[in-house]
């Protein structure tokens, strides 16, 4: 038995990176994971690798910017698993230029998809949350529920070239803070973890030009050898960090041993820090 043996899990951006690490570190701990991701079939694969370990999971593809998603994220859970336990809001990309090139279409992408869509998801879970909070009090049990929203440490000391980027995570900070408030009565710890520099495609070393889609448009991946080398050698700890090591950093936050903490920045990044 896991430490979060029969929780449900909503992790968002979960068919890939980070994100993919993070789900199946939950559900080798016992959770049934509601995974997401843009395209159905990264989030297929990682619903059959779950179970295929003999664990528990359902897929939910889409854009978690689409009017209309959060309620089916949210409602595809409750109706398959029946419960609302951890949410982990992780899903995003970054989209880079310099303040006066950058469009009002980048910066409103980011804030969509760092800002809005955590927001809705979590508008969407209150009220199942609410009743299942109220239920348990009369009853006398406490029980914890988890909320991690992703940021990253270009919210918590900004970055050239991501004002639209860093903007949006810098608010999740925010969103945290209330939410911790707002939720603390109802036993539900929400907190952030803010990333550093972690191999994933968007921060893939690599001299060949990569891209990927997003809501119609080809966004650049990856950085030059020479930029990530750069990055790594700012780390005090020596190097990047890999996607199982940031899912583990959320993960903590996941666990019952989290239970009075709450409203907490957390940077999982080696020691890095712009």
């Amino acid at each position: 038995m896991g430490k979060i043996a029969g929780k449900t899990a909503y992790v968002t951006g979960s068919g890939r990176g980070i994100g993919r690490a993070l789900a199946l570190k939950l559900a080798s701990e016992g959770a049934r994971v509601v995974v997401n991701d843009l395209d159905a079939d990264p989030a297929d694969e990682v619903v059959a690798a779950i179970r295929a370990r003999g664990g528990e999971a359902v897929a939910v593809a889409g854009s978690v910017s689409a009017d209309g998603f959060a309620e089916r994220f949210i409602g595809t859970g409750l109706e398959t698993f029946g419960g609302i336990d951890i949410i982990v809001n992780n899903a995003g990309y970054t989209w880079d230029s310099l303040i006066g090139r950058m469009t009002d279409e980048q910066f409103d992408a980011m804030m969509d998809v760092h800002v809005k869509a955590p927001f809705r998801i979590l508008r969407a879970a209150a009220d199942p949350i609410r009743r299942m909070a109220k239920a348990e009090a009369e009853a006398g049990h406490e029980v914890f529920r988890k909320v991690v929203n992703i940021s990253s440490v270009a919210g918590v000391g900004g970055n050239v070239g991501q004002a639209n980027y860093a903007s949006a995570k810098s608010a999740v900070l925010g969103l945290t803070k209330s939410l911790a408030k707002e939720w603390g009565r109802l036993k539900v710890n929400v907190n952030c973890v803010a990333f550093g520099f972690i191999e994933t495609r968007l921060t893939e070393a690599s001299e060949e030009k990569k891209q990927i889609v997003v809501g119609g448009n080809r966004i650049d991946v990856g950085l030059p050898p020479k930029v990530a080398q750069g990055f790594a050698a700012m780390i005090p700890l020596g190097r990047a960090g890999t996607p199982e090591e940031a899912a583990d950093g959320v993960y903590l936050f996941c666990t019952p041993e989290s239970n009075y903490i709450t409203g907490q920045v957390v940077i999982v990044g080696g020691g890095f820090a712009l």
